[in-house]
This record gives C-alpha cells, sequence and structure tokens, in this order.
C-alpha cells in the first residue's frame, strides 16, 4: 500500500506537467492501470477514478491545504462522523501539500440517479424514507452533546447574520449581476423585509448539526437499493453547521434537482416526524414544525439561486442556471401559504419573470 500511496503523489506531480507528461508515466506505472477524470461538485476541487491491481479509488484534488493539514474542514467533519456511526466514505490517505484526498469508491449511483430509474412512488418514496433514515441518524447521533465543543462546526450556526447575508447573496448575485436588474426602493424593501422577518424566526429554532447542502446529488447509493445492507452515504459534507432541524429535511424534499409532488413531501415529513421522535424521544408539534419547514425551504431555495447565479458570474460556468426556474417554483408555491408575504413575493417575480 505504501509503494501505491508513493505512485500517487508521483501521478499527480506528473499531472501538473501536463497531459502528455501523464500520459507517459502511466505507461509505465507499476501500480495505477488507469485515471479517468469525473465529474465533481459546485466546488473548484476535481475528482478522478484510480484502477489500480483489480481495486478502485477516488481520488480528490484541491488547492494546497499545508496550512490545515488534519483541521481540514473536510477531513474533520469526515472523522467525527464516521465515530458517530454515519456512513460517509473512508479516507484512506492524505497529501496536504499537494492537496490530494485519496477516499474509497462509492460508485456513480447518487440518489438522483437512482430517482431517475423508478416507476411507481411507492419506489420513490421508500428511497426517500432510506434517506430520511440516514438524516435522523445523523441528526441524532452526530449533533454535539452537552457542553460538546470540540469542533468548529459547532461553534457555526445559521444565526441571523449568516441566513440574511445569504439573502443579500443572491440579491447581488441573481438579481444585480446576472440578470442586471435596477431593483426599486419599494420592491428591495419589501424583500429585504419580508426576508429580515423570516430570518430571525428561524435562527430564534432549536438547533442540531446540519449537512448543509442534503440534496440527491450528495447521497451516494451503494448497493442494491431494496436491500438492507445497501448504503446510503453522505458527501460533500465539508460546510456542516448548527442550524434548525428543518434545514436538511427542506434541502431534500424542496430540492432543486428534483421536483416531489406535493402529497409525497407531506408522506415524507410524516415519515421523517415519527422516526425523529422514535429516535430522539422528543415530541414534535407538526403545526410549527411545518412553519419552519416553509420558512427555511423559502430562505434555502433563495440561497441556492444565488450560488447558481454565482457559478455564472464569477466562473463563467451557466450549468446550474437551468435550475434556477424549478428553484423559483419551490419558492412560490410555499409563499401563496402565506398571504403576509404576499409583497416580497410580487417583488421577488415580477424582477425574475418579467
Amino acid at each position: 500500500m505504501k509503494e501505491f500511496l508513493n505512485e500517487i503523489r508521483q501521478m499527480n506531480d506528473q499531472m501538473n506537467l501536463g497531459e502528455n507528461a501523464l500520459a507517459d508515466w502511466l505507461g509505465q506505472s507499476k501500480f495505477i492501470t488507469s485515471l479517468s477524470k469525473i465529474p465533481g461538485d459546485a466546488s473548484n476541487r476535481k475528482y478522478f477514478r484510480i484502477q489500480s491491481e483489480g481495486h478502485s479509488y477516488i481520488l480528490m484534488k484541491m488547492d494546497s491545504f499545508a496550512d490545515q493539514r488534519d483541521s481540514l474542514p473536510f477531513l474533520v467533519v469526515a472523522k467525527h462522523l464516521s465515530r458517530s456511526s454515519i456512513d460517509v466514505p473512508k479516507v484512506l490517505d492524505s497529501d496536504a501539500e499537494r492537496g490530494l484526498i485519496l477516499l474509497e469508491d462509492l460508485g456513480d449511483v447518487t440518489l438522483l440517479r437512482r430517482l431517475q430509474e423508478v416507476s411507481t412512488q411507492d419506489e420513490e418514496r421508500h428511497l426517500y424514507e432510506r434517506v430520511i433514515d440516514a438524516l435522523v441518524k445523523f441528526q441524532v447521533l452526530a449533533s454535539p452533546q452537552a457542553g460538546d465543543q470540540a469542533m468548529e462546526a459547532f461553534r457555526l450556526r445559521f444565526d441571523f447574520e449568516k441566513l440574511m447575508w445569504e439573502v443579500e447573496f443572491t440579491i447581488e448575485h441573481l438579481y444585480k449581476s446576472y440578470l442586471k436588474r435596477a431593483l426599486s426602493d419599494q420592491a428591495l424593501s419589501s424583500i429585504q423585509q419580508g426576508f429580515s422577518e423570516i430570518c430571525e424566526f428561524l435562527s430564534e429554532q432549536p438547533t442540531v448539526l446540519t449537512h448543509r447542502d442534503f440534496h440527491s446529488r450528495n447521497v451516494m447509493i451503494s448497493g442494491p437499493v431494496f436491500e438492507e445492507a445497501a448504503r446510503f452515504v453522505m458527501i460533500d459534507f465539508q460546510d456542516a453547521r448548527m442550524g434548525p432541524p428543518q434545514y436538511d429535511l427542506a434541502s431534500l424534499l424542496k430540492d432543486s434537482y428534483y421536483q416531489l409532488e406535493d402529497l409525497q413531501v407531506a408522506r415524507l415529513i410524516d415519515y421523517y416526524i415519527a422516526r425523529f421522535e422514535a429516535a430522539s424521544g422528543k415530541e414534535i408539534d407538526r403545526s410549527h414544525f411545518m412553519r419552519v419547514f416553509d420558512l427555511m425551504s423559502i430562505q434555502r431555495n433563495f440561497k441556492a439561486i444565488g450560488s447558481f447565479a454565482s457559478f455564472m458570474n464569477r466562473r463563467g460556468d451557466p450549468t446550474y442556471l437551468k435550475y434556477i426556474g424549478n428553484t423559483f417554483e419551490n419558492i412560490r408555491k410555499i409563499l401563496l401559504k402565506y398571504p403576509r408575504y404576499s409583497q416580497m413575493r410580487e417583488a421577488l417575480f415580477y424582477n425574475y419573470y418579467f
């Protein structure tokens, strides 16, 4: 194994010299039989699949983290989640100077990809129930115990300032930078006042550890999905922080990438409540829970829109622009349930659609 890990470092050095140098080196490699680039997430990280002596691995390549080493958030959170019995990719090796992390290969089947194959709503619901089981386990087992402040993620939370910063981020990147809209003073005031009330309410809620980006692209499924041994593995968890339990549930059920019918969402929320009550021993007020879920969905989806627009503004990457429409519809449908935010809804959608 030590020689194989040394070859990975040599291979990385050849990658930095160019494709020709890498190809020549691979032809002489003793342990690495193939290297292929695989699609990554919305970050600047790059991912490669390495084949070696009948085994497959994932190499995550990023900027050097020599200044952080083992305190890199990804490594810290991965270690904490693994110790908390949460299923995450196994970290096999890391090289801080070169910006490399070697992970187990979980395959290519995300929840989103598996959902493309479902033929019935019952099958769809079963998949989501398995993911909710994992989420409840995450919230109950990985959240800090009394007085536990050992991990930086435990000291970070979705307070009012953070939630409103995300709102302003979307106003800037969607309306001002991408759409080139000059919002009227009245429209801007309606949006800011509405979100200020929402964010104040959300910041007052009890918290658990949140994944922060828990959606259908960030759950890997390994093994036959309808067998008990199938793994539902969380990835991309390095930005974890404290927030309402509804935060990750809203990310999952009001997903930008996959639209669930309202009745299916209601059934899955019922399932979540039952599972969370059983696991935590806490009783949930469903009416209050639903209000938090709705308002969290609005804020979370609005933030996602800002991220999609920012990828275009900052990197010239239009990949995620196609999801803005679906995400806005998530917000629009929920806002129709709350007449007190009608002026905010009108300002948001007039300046997007017209």
